[in-house]
């Protein structure tokens, strides 16, 4: 079951990583966006880490950090995160434990946000490419029998892989669709900030303890 601190847990390994690959972010960003993707991630990331408390349920947890991404990320990310997370609290509840179940509708819950919020769909060249085979993953290898653990696993695999499909798209959204055809050879900021999320839920959310 995952606990209030095991999704704290979870959003700290999520701000460690975005610390440490903040300039590739903002590097991605430059070549296709405003080169700000990894300076509004970190400034959200060290907010929300700020802001962080004794939140008493995981749901709890996902709202902060929604609301602070919400308030203080520029550009994009902080509204298609904020909601993402939102979405998510929202599917948590007041439950003060998750099962697989409640993981997987809470994944599913940030997905049709963020869709609805960015009006993306796959092959946009957007989160949405690593987003959506992510939560896909989790969905199918747990209903093929697979524990949390190896869900998580094929989570953060699908994410990667999602990403890495990104360089050969010509985006249809954001920013870079003003490029056309000059979007294709590089890799979707976004895209690689949702894998480090799905690599921080693989590495905190299996059931393995800290």
């Amino acid at each position: 079951m995952v606990v209030a601190a095991d999704m704290r847990r979870f959003v700290e390994r999520f701000a460690e990583l975005i610390e440490q690959n903040a300039d590739t972010l903002t590097e991605l960003d430059a070549a296709i966006g405003d080169a700000d993707h990894g300076i509004n991630m970190r400034r959200g990331v060290r907010a929300v880490l700020e802001r962080l408390g004794d939140e008493p349920t995981p749901g709890a947890v996902l709202k902060t950090v929604a609301t602070t991404l919400i308030s203080k990320v520029g550009g994009a990310s902080g509204p298609l995160y904020g909601t993402a997370f939102l979405r998510a609290s929202a599917a948590a509840g007041s439950k003060e434990s998750l099962d697989d179940a409640d993981l997987a509708a809470l994944f599913s819950a940030a997905l049709e946000g963020l869709r609805q919020r960015g009006g993306a769909q796959a092959e946009d060249k957007t989160m949405i490419d690593a987003f959506a085979p992510a939560v896909g993953a989790f969905e199918t290898a747990l209903a093929q029998g697979h524990p949390r653990k190896d869900a998580l696993q094929a989570a953060r695999s699908a994410a990667y892989a999602g990403s890495d499909a990104t360089i050969d798209l010509v985006a249809r959204k954001g920013r870079a669709s003003y490029l056309g055809e000059r979007s294709r050879g590089h890799r979707d900021p976004g895209s690689f900030s949702t894998a480090l999320l799905f690599d921080a839920a693989a590495s905190t959310l299996s059931g393995d303890g800290p």
